[in-house]
């Protein structure tokens, strides 16, 4: 799952990294509004926790270009602004949930990752699709019961899949999510992944439809 955190101070930007990277996302860091205005327009995030209060641009001012331009991915507010008529204003704006500073890192935790479900037409934490069982809180995964060890990255692709269970995913985008701006976004590191993955779940739980993507068997 691939998240953009709009935060100017460096150490609170520094604790969402850290706290976002442990709950299987991965993180891209912005610092101020005219560059996660065009990050956010230009590239796809499951997932956008946006400060308000940022240099160049203001975070509403971001928000409201976002989604005038088609920007749908769902947005965490963060602000040290309280004021009910601000999260109003927020919400207004296009926000799907807000959080005033300071915060609790596991409240913000289980907000993104509650957002992440909804955005995927997903409620239950606990996604089970076929024989494979996906838990997106606890990040563990079991094929019939049977805990399976996965490394952070397998993780991120296999709860991607379950998210989009009902259709096909092409390389691209998974790429795209697992790996975000590195240098390792290449076809081939996609393809050791799933390799690697098969092994260890076994066969019948991840499909290829040729030239078009992978999905979990029985669901695409």
């Amino acid at each position: 799952m691939r998240a953009l955190v709009v935060e100017d101070d460096p150490r609170i930007a520094a604790d969402l990294d850290r706290a976002l990277s442990a709950a299987g996302f991965r993180v891209e860091l912005v610092s101020d509004g005219e560059t996660a205005w065009f990050r956010g327009g230009t590239e796809t995030y499951d997932l956008i926790v946006l400060d308000l209060g940022l240099p160049k641009l203001d975070g509403l001012t971001v928000l409201k270009r976002w989604r005038s331009e088609g920007c749908d991915s769902p947005v965490l507010i963060l602000t040290a602004r309280g004021a009910w008529t601000e999260r109003v204003e927020g919400i207004d704006a296009g926000a799907d949930d807000y959080l005033p500073k300071p915060f609790r890192m596991e409240e913000l935790i289980a907000r993104a990752r509650a957002l992440v479900r909804r955005a995927g037409g997903r409620g239950a934490a606990q996604q089970q699709v076929g024989r494979l069982s996906v838990d997106l809180n606890r990040m563990s995964v079991a094929v019939e019961g049977v805990p399976v060890a996965v490394t952070a990255l397998e993780f991120r692709l296999l709860a991607y899949l379950a998210l989009h269970q009902d259709r096909v995913v092409p390389p691209s985008e998974l790429l795209e999510h697992l790996y975000g701006d590195d240098d390792a976004r290449e076809a081939n590191a996609l393809e050791a992944i799933i390799t690697r993955l098969r092994r260890k779940t076994g066969p019948g739980i991840i499909g290829t439809r040729r030239g078009f993507g992978y999905h979990l068997e029985g669901t695409a």
